[in-house]
C-alpha cells in the first residue's frame, strides 16, 4: 500500500493549454472614414487604438490592412502593436501608411480607401476583429517603396542594353540618387536591380519619374548629371558643359579636362605649372564646372576642398585631402594645392565622379 501511495503521489498534474482567443470587438481610433493627407517624411505618426480582447493570459496584437473590398484573409500589410505586440495600440508612421496605400492600389497624387482591423493571437490561434474601419489616404507625388539601389541602362548609355552591365547611381539619400555620365542618341531607363525582373522607371519631360517606360535621347552626345528623387518622383537633368582647372593666383582657368567616360574627366601629358608670386610659389586650385539646364541656360558651379585653406600636399597626404565638395566662387578660399615637387613636370589631371568610390575626388599624377 505504501508503494502504491508513493507511485500515485509522483504523478504530475497536467492540463491542456487553453488556446481560445476572443476577437477584438471595438476599434477606437482612428474614427471610421478618417482622412489623412500623407507627408511621409515630415508628418507625425498616427496611433491606431482598440479595446482589449477578453482572452485570458497574454495575447499579441497586430493591425492588419487590406484593400477596400478585402476580407483580411490575405492582408496587404500587418503592423505589430506597440510594446512588441502586447499593447492595445500601434503607432504607425506616415511613411508606412504611404506604402500601405500604394499596396492597396492608391496611385501617387490620388486618394483612396484602406480597411484596417486587429488580429489577436495566442499560441497558434489567431482571429480577426469582428469589425473593421476604413481610412482615406491621400498620397503625395513619388514612390512609396524606395529601392536601395538604382541603375542606368539602354542604348543611349555608356554600357548599352545589357542590364547586367548597367551603370550604378550614387545613393545620396533615401530614394535620392545621382549619376554623372554621357548620353548618346537612343533610349534609356532606370532599374532597381541588374538581375531577375527589376522594377523600371523612366524620366518624363526632364522633370518627373514614372513607373516603367523609357526615355528617348536625340541630338549630340553630351555629359549630364542625372539627379533622381524617387520619394517625390522628381528628376533633374543637368548638362556638364565643361570642367575647368582654375588656378587661383592667376584667377583663370588654365585648361579644360575632356570627359573620358566612367564619370571621369582627364587631361593627359600636361605641364604642371605653379605660379611664382612675390611671396613664393602659390599652387592653389579648384574646379569650375559650367553647366546648363534643360532649357540650355548656362551657369557655373565651383568644386574644391572642404577646408578654406590647406597646406602643401606630399606623397603621404591622405586621399581625403583631394575629396571634392561644392564651394563658393572666391578666388583663394577652399582650394587644393599642388605638390611642390610636381612644378614644371608632365602629368595627368583627373576628376573622378564615379559612383562607386567613397567620395568624388581629383588627382594629379606624374608621367
Amino acid at each position: 500500500m505504501l508503494a502504491m501511495i508513493a507511485i500515485t503521489s509522483c504523478k504530475k498534474d497536467t492540463r491542456a493549454l487553453n488556446t481560445d482567443v476572443a476577437a477584438v470587438t471595438t476599434l477606437t481610433a482612428p474614427a471610421n472614414a478618417a482622412s489623412y493627407t500623407l507627408a511621409p517624411t515630415t508628418g507625425p505618426s498616427i496611433q491606431f487604438k482598440w479595446a482589449a480582447s477578453t482572452t485570458q493570459d497574454l495575447v499579441l496584437y497586430e493591425v492588419a490592412f487590406d484593400k477596400a473590398g478585402g476580407d483580411f484573409s490575405k492582408p496587404i500589410y500587418k503592423v505589430l502593436s506597440d510594446g512588441s505586440g502586447v499593447q492595445t495600440q500601434a503607432t504607425i508612421t506616415q511613411k508606412v501608411l504611404n506604402t500601405i496605400a500604394s499596396l492597396a492600389g492608391v496611385a501617387s497624387l490620388s486618394t483612396g480607401s484602406v480597411k484596417w482591423a486587429v488580429i489577436v493571437s495566442k499560441a497558434t490561434n489567431a482571429v480577426v476583429s469582428k469589425i473593421s474601419n476604413t481610412i482615406q489616404l491621400s498620397r503625395p507625388a513619388g514612390f512609396a517603396v524606395l529601392p536601395a539601389a538604382l541603375y542606368l541602362t539602354g542604348s543611349a548609355t555608356e554600357q548599352g542594353t545589357d542590364v547586367s552591365k548597367a551603370l550604378p547611381f550614387k545613393k545620396v539619400g533615401d530614394g535620392i540618387f545621382e549619376l554623372y555620365t554621357s548620353l548618346s542618341p537612343g533610349s534609356y531607363s532606370l532599374v532597381d536591380n541588374t538581375t531577375g525582373t527589376p522594377n523600371s522607371y523612366s524620366i518624363q519631360n526632364n522633370t518627373s519619374v514614372a513607373a516603367g517606360g523609357s526615355t528617348t535621347v536625340t541630338g549630340n552626345k553630351n555629359v549630364y548629371r542625372i539627379s533622381i528623387d524617387l520619394g517625390n518622383a522628381a528628376a533633374t537633368i543637368t548638362q556638364i558643359v565643361s570642367v575647368g582647372f582654375f588656378n587661383a593666383p592667376d584667377n583663370k582657368v588654365y585648361f579644360e579636362l575632356p570627359y573620358i567616360g566612367n564619370s571621369q574627366w582627364e587631361i593627359d601629358n600636361t605641364t604642371i605649372t605653379i605660379p611664382k608670386e612675390s611671396y613664393g610659389l602659390d599652387s592653389r586650385y579648384k574646379y569650375k564646372f559650367t553647366v546648363a539646364d534643360a532649357a540650355g541656360n548656362q551657369s557655373v558651379e565651383w568644386y574644391g576642398s572642404i577646408n578654406s585653406d590647406n597646406s602643401d600636399p606630399s606623397t603621404t597626404t591622405p586621399a581625403s585631402y583631394y575629396y571634392m565638395y561644392p564651394v563658393d566662387n572666391s578666388q583663394f578660399n577652399y582650394c587644393f594645392k599642388v605638390n611642390p615637387a610636381y612644378n614644371g613636370k608632365i602629368g595627368n589631371v583627373n576628376v573622378n565622379y564615379s559612383p562607386g568610390i567613397p567620395n568624388y575626388t581629383n588627382s594629379i599624377t606624374l608621367k
